[in-house]
């Protein structure tokens, strides 16, 4: 009986062992040149619909669970962030993990930038990107106000302009695209959905800005004037806030990785 325990708790984990090794295949032929193997990807096409559904569902998640927390705990801030903090951070790994092996996963213009500079997309690749994940954001918040029966859009008029704000936004996306792409290049790409989710989870309650760190998610929040809203005229300074702290990972990055590893 104990021996026939042990074979068949052997095969579960060889089957476990051969999973997590074709997810890691997949995943390496989103980033070729910023850190993997040489691997055909996913048409264009494809990869343009996962950005776009994914950074939906991103915002979805996050405006989502912004008015859920209020309604559940009007009168608790600390308990509402946490809500919204945990379901963001649950949200983002799944999200990751099902489409990583499309696109890359990155439902973030800022990523897709690095990514570039690192040689991983070409210029017309990126301008679609941000395109369809700008397109992407604005369609999951609209959702996320339908599910709550409010206005499709509703302009929010929570002001967040000011220097704090704006530092604390450069400091969350360098925390980011530093975790991203030195996990990337040091030859741990499966690792990405955990380190992301659990980073993005992390930064909502180190951060005075709660960790924007997505231009697309600017645009996205300013049509939901809930708990996760963000006033039109503050996002100038958070993307450009956003667009600096990607610049300057992107540099460290290089300096700590100047050389990309293989998946092992």
């Amino acid at each position: 009986m104990f021996a026939s325990l042990a074979v068949e708790h052997g095969i579960h984990r060889t089957r476990r062992a051969r999973l997590r090794l074709v997810f890691s295949q997949l995943w390496a032929q989103t980033w070729q040149n910023v850190g993997v193997t040489d691997q055909t990807q996913a048409t264009l096409g494809a990869r343009l619909l996962a950005e776009g559904v994914g950074t939906a569902f991103l915002v979805a998640v996050v405006v989502g669970s912004g008015i859920m927390a209020q309604r559940l705990s009007p009168n608790d801030a600390g308990l509402q962030l946490l809500e919204n903090a945990a379901a963001t951070t649950g949200g983002l790994i799944a999200l990751i993990l099902a489409l990583g092996p499309v696109s890359g996963a990155h439902f973030n213009p800022v990523v897709s930038l690095v990514t570039r500079l690192f040689g991983g997309l070409t210029n017309k690749e990126l301008a679609l990107y941000s395109i369809v994940q700008i397109v992407g954001g604005c369609v999951g918040a609209m959702i996320a106000n339908i599910m709550f029966e409010l206005d499709a859009v509703n302009w929010s008029t929570k002001d967040r302009s000011s220097g704090a704000l704006w530092f604390s936004e450069m400091i969350a996306t360098i925390g980011l695209v530093v975790v991203i792409f030195c996990i990337v290049r040091s030859g741990r790409a499966s690792a990405v959905p955990y380190a992301v989710g659990v980073w993005i989870g992390g930064a909502y309650w180190f951060t005075s800005s709660t960790s924007f760190a997505n231009p697309a998610v600017d645009f996205a929040r300013s049509m939901s004037d809930t708990f996760a809203g963000i006033k039109p005229s503050s996002i100038p300074g958070f993307l450009i806030a956003q667009f600096v702290g990607g610049v300057i990972a992107f540099f460290l990055v290089k300096t700590l990785y100047p050389v990309a590893k293989e998946e092992n």
